[in-house]
């Protein structure tokens, strides 16, 4: 992985909707996890849940994070939908 990069993962039923588990975009240096949503979003389709549909629960590094989070070139982020439990 070049050092300008990063690593998008999606994971459960975003990774089934989306029918893709990774991929790798660029890094400007100035992004938060939310602006990744956004322009992940803008892509429409299934994409467009990233922002109009159940929550989306994000991870940097495999921190739990959110959308202010910073994201830097090399970093792995995140996509699940919450956990529930029964």
């Amino acid at each position: 992985m070049a050092d300008d990069t990063l690593t998008i993962r999606f994971f459960a039923r975003l990774r089934e909707e989306l029918d893709t588990d990774s991929e790798t975009l660029p890094c400007t240096g100035n992004q938060t996890a939310g602006d990744l949503l956004a322009q992940l979003a803008g892509r429409g389709g299934p994409w467009q849940q990233l922002v109009d549909g159940q929550p989306v629960m994000i991870a940097v590094n495999q921190t739990m994070a959110n959308a202010r989070t910073p994201v830097h070139p090399g970093d792995e982020v995140a996509f699940f939908p919450p956990v529930t439990g029964g």
